[in-house]
């Protein structure tokens, strides 16, 4: 969803969210103030100057040129360390000899470690609880004392303020404080330095707000006719429902897939700026982050976090919503301090996100052939948006449950935007009747993994694990090879990206038929293990 200064779907949420009491600004500081500032920031004791990448593969795609701030390349494997570490470097000898004190999601959290360790002082990091381990440990490993405290940032904020106060610490705020800003803003200088061409627009992932403050002021007090597009999910967009509202609005939740934007308040400078120097808003969900991130890996083989991908996932839907061509735009990756565990999630999102991939629940007629019609049917597909291309089945999940009718969840590589509608009105045109399930969020999140259960009707089932080659027929081959007279009862396949598939079928063989079943498996060809003794198997799935 891209939204300009007054979105009514954000004026909508602001108005069921808590509003902070209006306040005065922090600062009443000009870009031309804060262009001294970041001109004067002391941040390249701990940072490099990050690449500028050209996106070669994401540009072609979009037919605009897409430049990646590589912010993934720093010590931290984030942009934060900029910020931190300029405030830090301006406090005086008493302040440092006390020690430091942050709240963050964990990125900030690094950055603050690491100039504490830079400037020989000490440094308490207040951490959600739902910080990856990943982070958390990686404080640790810099040498910060770690305090795990609440779901949100704004939940670590208060108990770090808290703290501050009991031990004489100074508060290094990861985003409203002008020291801060000013070293984020250092990415904004180099960016103009390193593409002197045309450029027009800066996308920015916001979470609190430092980073596109810094970079804003930066930007619109020497090359103001470049647009500053601010970035936020669709389910933590504080910042948005703040510029529409005309004050701070407090979220009562945020989402948490993106933690290093989870905020439920922004800061009253970070807002104050946000409302005077961003041009635009562009709201992003969790499927488009993850395809986000699987561009970035294309173009750079690298793996950036969610928040570091939110920037590109912005500029694909910005050039979808306004068909621009022949422009240029910069992304920041913000950074990749993402778990390995949770990559997982991200590769089975990114291809729904990208729209490659549609996924359905399909009624067939529980009847003897009604399975193998279906795949010819899936077989003979036409391709809506890219005739010729290929159509492959991505996943399939199906238990026996009625004597009438089936019920399958089948996934299908698609090639172009919308065209899952199209392919479940081409099923059910052909009598299967289709639901599609692309954007159902509770279907891609666990119906897909629950498909199945205990069967009365699966009797004289066998249970077997296949490996078939990834490529086409394969799966035709093994249903033509079968008898009429055996019945499948249970099907499971999904493609993890290898040249073979693993499938688990369970097929109900009468027990006259076992040696000709026995023979029918040496025949063909396909390595498998048989599960039917499988005391898993017994209690999960036989009934």
């Amino acid at each position: 969803m891209t939204t300009a200064r007054t979105p009514s779907a954000a004026r909508k949420s602001a108005s069921k969210s808590a509003r902070a009491p209006a306040s005065s600004p922090l600062t009443t500081l000009k870009p031309a103030d804060y262009l001294t500032k970041i001109l004067n920031a002391r941040v390249y004791d701990v940072a490099i100057e990050s690449d500028l990448t050209h996106a070669k593969q994401l540009s072609r795609r979009l037919h605009n040129t897409v430049l990646l701030k590589r912010e993934d390349q720093q010590a931290v494997f984030s942009f934060k360390l900029r910020g931190a570490y300029n405030k830090m470097a301006h406090l005086s000898a008493e302040q440092l000899k006390k020690g430091v004190i942050c709240a963050s999601a964990g990125n900030h959290a690094q950055g603050v470690a690491l100039g504490a360790s830079k400037l020989g002082t000490k440094a308490i990091i207040v951490m959600p609880v739902t910080t990856p381990q990943l982070k958390v440990d990686a404080v640790k490993n810099l040498g910060g004392e770690v305090v795990l405290h609440g779901d949100s940032y704004s939940d670590a904020y208060s108990l770090a303020l808290t703290l501050q106060k009991k031990h004489g610490l100074t508060f290094i705020h990861p985003f409203d404080d002008p020291e801060v800003i000013a070293g984020q803003g250092t990415i904004a200088m180099e960016i103009l330095r390193q593409h002197q061409g045309p450029l027009d627009a800066v996308f920015l992932a916001i979470g609190g707000g430092g980073l596109v403050s810094g970079v804003a002021n930066y930007i619109k007090a020497v090359r103001p006719e470049i647009k500053i597009i601010g970035v936020q999910m669709n389910d933590s967009n504080a910042m948005a429902q703040s510029v529409t509202a005309k004050q701070r609005v407090t979220l009562a939740d945020v989402g948490l897939f993106s933690d290093g934007t989870a905020v439920k308040l922004v800061g009253e400078e970070t807002f104050r700026i946000a409302s005077g120097l961003v041009d635009e808003f562009v709201e992003v969900d969790t499927d488009a982050v993850c395809a986000a991130i699987k561009d970035v890996f294309q173009d750079t083989r690298s793996i950036v976090e969610p928040s570091g991908a939110m920037a590109v996932a912005a500029i694909k839907q910005y050039v979808a919503t306004h068909k621009t061509k022949g422009q240029t735009y910069a992304a920041v990756l913000c950074g990749a301090n993402m778990n390995f565990d949770r990559l997982r999630f991200v590769a089975e999102r990114a291809e729904v996100g990208e729209e490659r991939e549609a996924l359905f629940a399909v009624t067939v007629p529980e009847e003897r052939g009604s399975f193998r019609r279906f795949c010819e049917t899936i077989g003979t597909l036409p391709h809506f948006g890219n005739p010729g291309g290929a159509r492959n089945v991505t996943e399939f999940n199906y238990r026996i449950s009625g004597s009438e009718e089936a019920h399958v969840f089948v996934g299908l590589t698609t090639s172009a935007k919308g065209e899952s509608a199209k392919i479940a009105a081409h099923l059910s045109k052909k009598g299967f009747q289709t639901l599609d399930l692309t954007h159902d969020d509770l279907a891609k999140e666990h119906l897909r993994h629950m498909v199945g259960g205990a069967s009365a009707l699966a009797r004289e089932e066998r249970l077997l694990r296949f490996v078939f080659p990834e490529r086409p027929g394969a799966l035709m081959k093994f249903l033509a090879a079968m008898r009429p007279g055996w019945n499948i009862s249970l099907f499971h396949y999904r493609n993890q990206g290898a040249d073979y598939g693993r499938i688990l079928v369970g097929i109900q063989v009468p027990q006259a038929d076992h040696k000709a079943f026995d023979q029918f498996l040496s025949h063909l060809g396909y390595p498998f293990v048989e599960e039917t003794d499988n005391p898993v198997y017994k209690l999960f799935l036989k009934a």
